[in-house]
């Protein structure tokens, strides 16, 4: 029984995290570009920062819910190693672009948030889908490029970065992943 246990345990260590939802990424970038243009019609600062805001709280609240949809349609656990793993590396880059954000909010410095999200975001994704199916890295690399762009990019582009990444960027690769992966 003990030997059963340890195959058992050793098979789902190296197993991949396959909860990533392609359905919920269409969902997740359906809402980010009604958030940008609804964003790009709000005044600077706080207005605008509260429709990002809000849209970050949607778009993780449908993330989250699709990943338990789908790994219970799978019979399977968010809370088993693979599910462990992503988790613990998506999570510390969301947590420090969360940071950055309220400092950069602290001294007024809107424009550069685009680029801190969409950087902090295409890391958690990278990392996360380190171990994941191989389409959910690559779209955390898209989003680390679309970051970089906004960095050097004028602010009169933050709101169509922010659609092209959170946007089109989830609906294209959650497409993929939908068909690809299922669901």
């Amino acid at each position: 029984m003990d030997n059963l246990r340890y195959i058992r345990e050793t098979m789902e260590h190296a197993g991949a995290f396959t909860a990533v939802s392609g359905w919920g990424g269409v969902a997740m970038g359906v809402t980010a570009l009604i958030a940008a243009a609804l964003a790009a019609i709000q005044p600077p600062g706080g207005p605008w920062l509260r429709v990002w805001l809000g849209e970050a709280v949607v778009g993780a609240t449908i993330g989250s819910l699709m990943m338990w949809h789908k790994a219970s349609r799978s019979q399977t656990s968010l809370l088993n190693a693979p599910g462990r793993k992503f988790a613990l590396a998506y999570l510390p880059p969301v947590i420090v672009g969360a940071a950055l954000t309220a400092a950069l909010q602290r001294i007024g410095m809107y424009g550069l948030m685009p680029a801190v999200w969409l950087l902090c975001y295409g890391a958690g994704v990278v990392t996360g889908g380190a171990h994941s199916v191989r389409a959910v890295p690559v779209m955390g690399f898209c989003f680390m490029a679309v970051g970089g762009i906004a960095l050097l990019a004028p602010a009169s582009w933050q709101d169509p970065l922010l659609a092209l990444g959170f946007g089109v960027l989830h609906i294209v690769f959650g497409f993929l992943i939908a068909r690809r992966y299922g669901g």
